[in-house]
């Protein structure tokens, strides 16, 4: 392996850990969540639209915004996202291209 693609290799593992710290402050506000009625959800997902038409950051929103999916995901088809889809959204997200393989649930 070249030293290039060592150094590609150890930027990937750092930005990894990026998103999985991320991914722990999306994972944060699910108990908070998970008691919330669905007019409660419907009525927080207003609310953050609101809040981004306002010009709040995408970026700052992105954690609620993430969360609330992954709660009405679970609650409409009775499946929870797995961190690993979180994180692929966030990559799309910040505008790069997500390589993700068979079984980490892209559909």
């Amino acid at each position: 392996m070249s030293f290039l693609d060592r150094a590609l290799r150890i930027g990937e593992a750092k930005k990894f850990k990026s998103y999985e710290q991320r991914v722990g402050r999306i994972n944060g506000f699910e108990p908070e969540l998970e008691h919330c009625t669905d007019i409660e959800l419907r009525e927080a997902a207003d609310e953050l639209r609101e809040r981004a038409r306002g010009g709040e950051s995408l970026d700052e929103l992105l954690y609620e915004c993430f969360a609330l999916v992954r709660e009405a995901g679970r609650r409409s088809m009775g499946m929870r996202h797995f961190d690993v889809q979180l994180i692929g959204g966030m990559v799309l997200h910040d505008g790069s291209i997500a390589e993700m393989k068979t079984g980490e649930g892209k559909t």
